[in-house]
C-alpha cells in the first residue's frame, strides 16, 4: 500500500467519523439522517473490499463511539458486512469501468443489508421490532438518497477523477 492510498483512506475514514456527528446530520423521526450513508457509498466505489470495510465500518463505528455510543456495535458489524459486499460487487481492483448496473445491483444489495441490519439491531438494542419499524420508512429514504448523492458524485462531478488520481 502506498503512502499515498493511504493518506487518502484516512482522510475518508476522518470524514467517515466527523459524518457520524449529529452536527452533521438532518433530524428525522425517530432519529437522524446521517451524511455518512453517502460516503459509505463512495468508499465502495474507490476502494478495495478489505479498504472499504476499515474505512466505513471502522470509521462508523469510531463515530458512534465519540458521539452516540449506544448503536456503536451494530454499526460496526452492519457497515463492515455491507461495504465488504458492496466493494466486492463493483470488484473496482479488477477493472477500471465499472458500469451504472453493477453499481446499482451493489448498491440495492448493500442497502437492503444495511436496513436490515440496522432493523434487526434496533429490535434487540431499543426496544422491541415494532419501535424499530417505525424507523424503516426513513432508513428506506436515507437509502435512497444516500445511493443517488454517491452516483452524483461519482458520475457528474471531478472528484472521481481526483481520488483515483491520488490512489494511484
Amino acid at each position: 500500500m502506498s503512502t499515498k492510498r493511504l493518506t487518502v483512506g484516512a482522510f475518508f475514514m476522518v470524514l467517515m467519523i466527523i459524518l457520524s456527528s449529529s452536527m452533521f446530520s438532518v433530524p428525522v423521526p425517530g432519529g437522524h439522517f446521517y451524511f455518512n450513508t453517502v460516503l459509505i457509498f463512495l468508499v465502495c466505489l474507490y476502494f478495495e473490499p478489505w479498504e472499504a470495510v476499515v474505512i466505513a465500518g471502522v470509521g462508523s463505528f469510531l463515530g458512534d463511539l465519540f458521539f452516540y455510543p449506544a448503536p456503536m456495535f451494530v454499526t460496526l458489524v452492519t457497515h463492515s458486512i455491507q461495504t465488504f459486499v458492496m466493494a466486492s460487487l463493483i470488484g473496482l481492483g479488477k477493472r477500471e469501468r465499472v458500469s451504472f448496473a453493477q453499481i446499482s445491483l451493489a448498491f440495492v444489495v448493500g442497502g437492503i443489508m444495511d436496513i436490515v441490519g440496522y432493523f434487526i439491531g434496533r429490535s434487540y438494542l431499543y426496544a422491541t421490532p415494532s419501535y424499530a419499524s417505525l424507523k424503516l420508512p426513513f432508513d428506506i429514504i436515507a437509502f435512497f438518497v444516500g445511493a443517488a448523492l454517491a452516483i452524483f458524485l461519482y458520475y457528474r462531478t471531478p472528484l472521481t477523477k481526483m481520488i483515483m488520481k491520488a490512489l494511484k
